[in-house]
């Protein structure tokens, strides 16, 4: 890809984010969405590849009608309630418009068809700004319209994508697409904290992008796109491997990793909110998801191929491991002995 684009492309992502999440009208919001939805499209086909093209192309036609929506509940919003600010969506229909909207954006089920097909066409840089830069517009705007949203259909749609996002995860080969469906199982828990405590959805998702960020720039290093070629990678690069490991744990929600903070904060306030039903359900069905990332980690580390692989390539580490990969692993890890520090701002 020719380097002013992806400069012009890379900018276009910044501004239209930090447009969205600094915006208190609706149409700058819807602007900055738009400028996201452009930007990222060369980035995902910029291979050129029929997997990659049509991967851009459901993006595109998905995140146009999801836009569509926005644009439309907020008018909707405006009309009867002559209001265009982000904080004052009071009129119900709009509300249920701009939930289905941003669910379609973010992926949370049942609008989570998309997503798992178009990571596996990208890059998995591209994938890695899929499953954290570009949620969080709109979960910046989930947390800013959250005290007016329906409790019990989020509830219902947190529940679901927690289900889904273990269940499809569990019989995948393609690592893309199981960080997709782990992706969308974060989501649920995200999604069903969101009214009683919105700054622990924000914590949540800081957190997750954190670990996501380590696994997907990990496995750039060495080149995993499947779980056979995991199985060899960590001949090359053990200690990277091992890293990965515990950061794939993390993201399991295991103590005492990291992962396990924010699963811990939103099971004690969904106890508080007398929801102790849907916290043994969620909690019950991260179980699921908590099966293949074992089963990643065991393959990452645990495990020793019975022969070599026929592939070379699959063997050759193009560049060492990073800084950046250091301390993302390290803040994936690590902070939960930073519980009472963290908590202390939400």
């Amino acid at each position: 890809m020719n380097p002013q684009a992806k400069l012009i492309s890379t900018l276009s992502l910044l501004l239209g984010t930090t447009i969205t999440i600094s915006s208190n009208h609706w149409m700058m919001a819807w602007t900055g969405l738009e400028i996201n939805t452009l930007a990222i499209i060369p980035l995902i086909s910029k291979s050129h590849h029929p997997r990659a093209v049509e991967a851009a192309i459901k993006y595109f036609l998905v995140q146009a009608a999801a836009s569509a929506l926005v644009l439309f509940s907020s008018m909707t919003n405006a009309w009867f309630t002559g209001q265009w600010d982000i904080t004052q969506m009071n009129h119900s229909t709009s509300t249920l418009l701009l939930t289905t909207a941003i669910s379609m954006k973010l992926g949370l089920v049942p609008f989570h068809f998309w997503f798992p097909e178009v990571l596996q066409g990208s890059s998995l840089f591209t994938a890695l700004l899929l499953s954290t830069l570009m949620k969080f517009p709109p979960i910046t705007l989930l947390f800013m319209t959250s005290h007016s949203l329906n409790p019990t259909l989020l509830t219902i749609m947190a529940i679901a994508s927690a289900a889904l996002g273990g269940w499809m995860g569990l019989n995948q080969t393609q690592i893309r697409k199981i960080l997709a469906f782990s992706s969308i199982s974060h989501l649920g828990w995200m999604t069903i904290i969101i009214i009683y405590n919105p700054k622990l959805t924000l914590l949540t998702f800081y957190l997750y992008v954190t670990m996501t960020a380590t696994v997907f720039l990990t496995l750039n290093t060495t080149k995993a796109l499947n779980l056979p070629t995991m199985m060899t990678s960590w001949t090359k690069t053990p200690m990277l491997n091992a890293t990965l490991m515990l950061t794939l744990l993390s993201l399991a929600g295991l103590p005492p990793l990291t992962g396990f903070l924010p699963k811990w904060l939103i099971i004690q306030e969904l106890t508080k909110q007398e929801m102790t039903v849907a916290a043994t359900i969620i909690t019950m069905l991260s179980l699921l998801g908590l099966f293949f990332y074992l089963r990643l980690a065991y393959h990452s580390t645990i495990t020793l191929p019975p022969n070599s692989t026929n592939h070379m390539k699959q063997w050759h580490i193009d560049k060492p491991a990073g800084t950046p990969i250091a301390i993302l692993a390290s803040l994936s890890i690590s902070l939960l002995p930073l519980s009472p520090m963290i908590l202390t701002t939400i």
